[in-house]
């Protein structure tokens, strides 16, 4: 089991990171699946060190300037973020935590640019809508208007994301996966508003498979 998660996070991170070091070596995957699950843990001080003399491979440098934020490091964050982000604009980790690091230091413009460029590649990206709502509060009572917009959008693109995950439940249901029927659900029901009626039936849904299973 533990050979196929391995294997799992090294085909997604070749997958989804694009890496500007285009044929890792066994050894930094290794060192980046170890320090994924380290941070994963909380760990961050601990993944920030494993990953310190890492140059060149994106995704543990985007990893390693995460946890560089989480143990308040920002000089150290904002060096490993900038890093990615010279080779790789796009990429939206480090654009959204640089986003982050630009407000907390008071350059709220330069925060919303990072954050519109994340928007105008993936405009249902739901953290970055929320993020983009923070910023239009921070203007005061006149970003108002344009944070409920932002708002509006994440929770349209939360619904979309929450039938992703509906549908792949009743999926693994039909094949007789519960287990990753009850998992999906939760995900679902973790993305929809409290009480309204999808977020109703989901619940329902996941009684259903409960009982039959015995899971309850």
């Amino acid at each position: 089991m533990k050979t196929l998660v391995l294997l799992l996070h090294l085909m997604l991170c070749v997958i989804f990171f694009s890496c500007i070091d285009k044929n890792p070596d066994e050894e930094t995957l290794l060192l980046y699946t170890r320090a994924s699950s380290v941070y994963r843990e909380g760990r961050y001080e601990e993944a920030a060190s494993m990953l310190s003399a890492e140059r060149k491979f994106l995704p543990s440098l985007v990893l390693r300037g995460k946890a560089q934020y989480f143990i308040g490091n920002d000089e150290e964050a904002e060096q490993a973020l900038k890093s990615v982000l010279s080779k790789r604009p796009g990429n939206i980790e480090a654009g959204l935590y640089m986003a982050r690091l630009e407000r907390e230091k008071g350059n709220i413009s330069d925060a919303r640019q990072l954050v519109e460029n994340i928007l105008s590649d993936d405009p249902q990206n739901i953290r970055a809508l929320r993020f983009a709502a923070q910023l239009s509060r921070d203007i005061g009572p006149e970003g108002e208007a344009a944070s409920i917009a932002f708002l509006d959008q994440a929770a349209e693109a939360s619904v979309e994301s929450a039938l992703v995950f509906i549908d792949r439940a009743r999926s693994h249901w039909i094949h007789g996966n519960a287990g990753s029927a009850l998992n999906d659900l939760a995900r679902a029901k973790a993305l929809l508003p409290e009480n309204s009626p999808m977020f109703n039936s989901v619940s329902n849904l996941e009684a259903i498979i409960s009982i039959r299973t015995g899971s309850l």
